[in-house]
């Protein structure tokens, strides 16, 4: 899933997403080409599903 995705996804913006990444708090990206990087769809879909479950 690339960067825009998950941005779309999370409603974070990059800063925020790089932030939380430095900080653990956040699925790592993988580089995926020379200057490209993703998140693993499940991943990402995962940390979504946890954090609305930790909401409740």
């Amino acid at each position: 899933m690339r960067r825009e995705e998950v941005e779309r996804r999370t409603g974070f913006k990059r800063a925020h997403i790089y932030n939380l990444m430095k900080k653990g708090e956040f699925p790592q990206a993988k580089r995926i080409g020379m200057r490209a990087v993703g998140w693993d769809s499940l991943e990402i879909e995962r940390w979504v599903t946890e954090r609305l479950t930790q909401q409740d």
